[in-house]
């Protein structure tokens, strides 16, 4: 389930993005993801933790979101680690209690996956930091409503838009939303001088095919 919404914040933090080099493209010199995949794109979006106004404006483009849609929550929740931050700005934001979750639960102690104080009967929205595959995310939707804790919502600072990812939210029943995608992304980067027309086609060409972009272009994939 993914809903595209047109924000003040898409363009701008697209920008903020490329300009501090939280994401880098490179159709020549690709970058290996941790599968082994070689990709023209790397986005590191922890770097827009860093300035206080960044991680404001991040949070700002959430609470937007949030009234759009017209969400109900009373809870904030962000995937371990990269969510934790945006989503702790966002609670403070809006003034609400947060949790977090991790990837998996412990295995010692209280065994929980859900760190926090949580009483079972909340409504949460979860903050992931960019979502690729959706894996790791649908993991904490699955978490947290293992906990009790209603989720139908999970809202992105950047999504790819990969077609596993949009199966997997379909299947989970959970909306995604995220601040900003792919499609801003490569509109911003030629707008800014970024990109050039040549470098605008491949990386559109990677889109339709990212786990055979690679390899069609001699950099195959690394086993790990």
């Amino acid at each position: 389930m993914v809903c595209h919404l047109k924000t003040g914040y898409a363009e701008t933090i697209a920008k903020i993005s490329l300009d501090i080099g939280t994401i880098k493209l490179n159709t020549k010199e690709p970058f290996q993801w941790a599968s082994g995949f070689f990709m023209p794109i790397y986005n590191n979006n922890r770097e827009l933790l860093t300035h206080y106004r960044n991680r404001e404006t991040v949070a700002k483009g959430f609470k937007e979101i949030i009234e759009q849609e017209k969400i109900n929550y009373n809870l904030i929740a962000g995937t371990s680690t990269a969510g934790i931050s945006p989503a702790t700005t966002l609670a403070d934001l809006l003034k609400k209690d947060f949790v977090y979750v991790r990837e998996k639960a412990k295995d010692h102690g209280m065994k929980q996956q859900v760190e926090g104080k949580y009483y079972g009967a909340e409504e949460a929205i979860l903050i992931e930091d960019l979502i690729s595959t959706g894996g790791s995310s649908i993991k904490a939707v699955e978490g947290l409503r293992n906990a009790g804790i209603k989720v139908d919502y999970c809202l992105s600072i950047f999504n790819y838009n990969l077609d596993e990812a949009k199966a997997q939210f379909e299947n989970a029943n959970c909306k995604t939303i995220s601040l900003f995608d792919y499609s801003t992304l490569l509109k911003v980067a030629k707008d800014e001088g970024y990109i050039n027309n040549n470098q605008l086609k491949i990386l559109a060409e990677w889109r339709k095919d990212p786990w055979n972009w690679g390899k069609n272009h001699g950099f195959p994939r690394v086993e790990k």
